[in-house]
């Protein structure tokens, strides 16, 4: 058997750590070793880091990756220098994702979004990547959902769950024979979908997500929603905090962070966890390691082997 892909997720909140500091190289040093790597919150050229262009610093930390940038909000931020030169700049809030192996596709979906009139909110999205792993293709999002209204998040769920699953249909962002495009531009059926996405577990949005647990067999897995890698992996749903309240000095939080498999998938997660170390943002890294070609299944979660109902 093959080793697991190590899958990361980190809201590195644009670099600002729980001490006020801002340091992207401790972001890389908690992410580096890792074969796939989601990044959310990260700027270039906004508040409070107007001078900085932090995918490109980020590339430069951990050079031995692939990367790709995808930005939903999107604004000006260009500047006129002494000569009245116009040099154009652009003041963007996305998601990044490294790869040890080659992106050979890569597509940024928005999302729903709801406008406001009393707090500020952004446009959110959907960055897919296909990345060239040895065994296959290899499908990942890397996402990062609305922190303002549950109802809001549930229907970009429902959008990004449409969305992925018309991706065998629409192909990469360029289709075509292999011969002519010089790499296999195959769509995989499974893919998992990683990232902050500011609901709790249990929550509306969650279950949008996973689908409800059935009164009498609990989760079960269907073809229409995925799995939560960490309840795959055993672990207790309300179990674990990645994200931390600054309101109360840091002593409170929750999970606000996962990693979502597709059923086909969810027999390869072999182990979940939250690097606790890491003080590099107000969210936390969280990993999941996975066997993309399972000799077996495993995981926890009902075994349906009574197929008569009560009552």
């Amino acid at each position: 058997m093959s080793e697991p892909v190590r899958l990361l997720t980190y809201n590195i909140q644009y670099g600002r750590g729980r001490d006020g500091n801002y340091d992207l190289g401790r972001i890389a040093d908690a992410v580096r070793g890792a074969d796939v790597i989601g990044l959310q919150e990260v700027t270039r050229y906004l508040r409070p880091n107007p001078d900085q262009d932090q995918p490109a610093e980020l590339a430069s930390l951990l050079p031995e990756y692939y990367w790709v940038y995808g930005a939903p909000a999107d604004a000006d931020a260009s500047i006129v220098d002494d000569d009245g030169i116009v040099i154009n700049r652009r003041s963007q809030f996305g998601m990044m994702l490294l790869s040890r192996w080659p992106v050979t596709s890569m597509r940024l979906e928005l999302l729903p979004r709801l406008g406001t009139y009393d707090t500020v909110a952004l446009q959110r999205g959907a960055l897919e990547a296909i990345i060239a792993h040895p065994a296959g293709p290899l499908r990942v999002y890397v996402v990062h959902l609305d922190h303002l209204l549950e109802r809001h998040r549930v229907a970009e769920i429902q959008h990004l769950l449409q969305f992925a699953d018309d991706a065998e249909r629409h192909g990469t962002s360029v289709t075509g024979p292999a011969s002519l495009l010089g790499f296999d531009a195959t769509v995989p059926r499974d893919y998992i979908v990683m990232g902050d996405h500011n609901m709790l577990p249990g929550s509306p949005a969650y279950l949008e997500m996973t689908g409800e647990p059935d009164y009498f067999y609990g989760d079960v897995s269907a073809s229409d929603k995925l799995v939560d890698a960490w309840r795959a992996a055993g672990r207790d749903i309300h179990d674990g905090i990645t994200w931390w309240n600054e309101a109360t000095d840091n002593t409170e939080g929750t999970r606000l962070d996962y990693l979502f498999v597709t059923p086909g998938l969810a027999p390869g997660v072999r182990a979940v966890g939250i690097d606790t170390e890491a003080i590099g943002s107000d969210h936390q890294p969280v990993w999941l390691d996975l066997d993309l070609h399972p000799e077996s299944e495993v995981g926890p979660g009902p075994t349906n082997s009574d197929p008569i109902r009560p009552g």
